[in-house]
């Protein structure tokens, strides 16, 4: 068949580039993950599934939320996300990627602009692929750039709703973007500044509830419950009538079966503990503080070191996978990032700072990392 053949010529051309992926199983210590908090397999974790199970809440959902799907245990998610991220509502879907499908392509007009920075998620770009609102980036963290695209735009005669779409902590650069300063462009333009939270959520921010928490701009946040919270789907937080335009009109939403009551039940337990236990977030936060120290002190890294994503960029293709697969062999799982997840030329080792790591394991990674370095250079 002409489309098997296609196919395969598809992936022979991927494994020539070393661009091949593979599921591959986890291997050594976690630091490939995003469990930044080590709920995931936490005995935290574990009393509540077994409380949830003993009050009779739900595995399964069985529907769409809008049908049969819906369940108290959903409700109490979003109203005490809401409270704990400030907000006047939430809503829980299956995840990160399905909620930012549906913030941006639900929610600007036609006649809208949607400015973004050019390291926005996949997510984020598909949103604004099947959305209706005219796009244009900006140069990653550069808010004097967003601004003369702005003025540009106006220039040419826009006039609709301006939205800003950026990250708080960039996935695989490991930086911050700067809210601040992006939320007063966002009031200068009554633009409403949408926040990726994903990697932020649990680690960031006072309790963790990210870095956009306190900012002043009408704002929109996207906090997934996969990463630091340790479970699965993800929160929107945001004004009301933004949270119930999304449940009246968001194909991803409407058209999806909703998470089971079984995950929000256990979300709950994790904002619960984020409230109650300041601990988790301060312990994370030490290994963070370790890592770049450690980073530093082996010569890895000459870039600033923000959070719990470290990259190190290696460029070729070939020898960052190479260098993932001795590092695993070593007992460290590390993946190997490459394009398109990357820019072409910047494949690297994304290390993550997991809560399923001591320091001590922290310590060995690096020195190994650097030996190995040392013997490639």
């Amino acid at each position: 068949m002409k489309a098997i053949d296609r196919l395969n010529s598809m992936l022979e051309v991927l494994d020539n580039r070393h661009r091949r992926r593979v599921l591959s199983p986890r291997r050594g210590l976690d630091f490939a993950s995003n469990d930044y908090l080590g709920l995931s397999q936490s005995p935290m974790l574990e009393q509540a599934a077994r409380q949830a199970l003993e009050r009779g809440v739900p595995l399964g959902s069985g529907g769409s939320r809008l049908l049969r799907g819906n369940h108290p245990e959903h409700e109490a998610l979003e109203q005490e996300a809401a409270a704990f991220f400030g907000t006047e509502g939430a809503l829980y879907m299956g995840g990160g990627f399905q909620a930012n499908q549906a913030i941006f392509s639900t929610l600007p007009a036609a006649e809208d602009l949607v400015l973004h920075d050019t390291l926005v998620h996949a997510s984020t770009r598909e949103g604004l692929r099947i959305g209706r609102a005219e796009t244009r980036e900006f140069a990653h963290n550069d808010v004097a750039a967003a601004r003369r695209v702005i003025a540009e735009w106006q220039s040419a005669g826009g006039s609709g709703q301006i939205w800003i779409a950026v990250e708080s902590v960039y996935s695989m650069e490991g930086d911050i973007g700067p809210l601040e300063e992006l939320s007063d462009l966002a009031r200068d333009f009554d633009a409403v500044l949408v926040v990726d939270e994903a990697h932020a959520t649990g680690v960031l921010g006072p309790l963790g509830k990210g870095l956009a928490h306190g900012l002043k701009a009408e704002l929109l946040t996207l906090h997934t419950c996969g990463k630091g919270l340790g479970v699965s789907g993800g929160l929107i937080c945001g004004s009301q009538v933004m949270i119930d335009s999304l449940i009246n009109r968001a194909r991803t939403f409407i058209f999806a079966t909703a998470p089971a009551p079984f995950n929000a039940a256990l979300v709950r337990a994790v904002l619960d503990v984020l409230q109650s236990d300041s601990g988790l977030v301060s312990a994370a936060r030490d290994r963070i503080q370790h890592a770049h120290a450690e980073a530093r002190r082996n010569g890895l890294t000459k870039n600033a070191l923000n959070s719990q994503i470290i990259p190190i960029i290696l460029g070729d293709d070939a020898q960052t996978m190479d260098m993932a697969a001795v590092l695993q062999k070593q007992g460290f799982d590390i993946r190997g990032i490459r394009p398109p997840t990357v820019p072409r030329g910047t494949s690297r080792l994304r290390i993550s700072i997991t809560g399923n790591v001591s320091k001590a394991d922290i310590s060995a990674l690096f020195e190994t990392l650097a030996h190995y370095e040392r013997e490639a250079a």
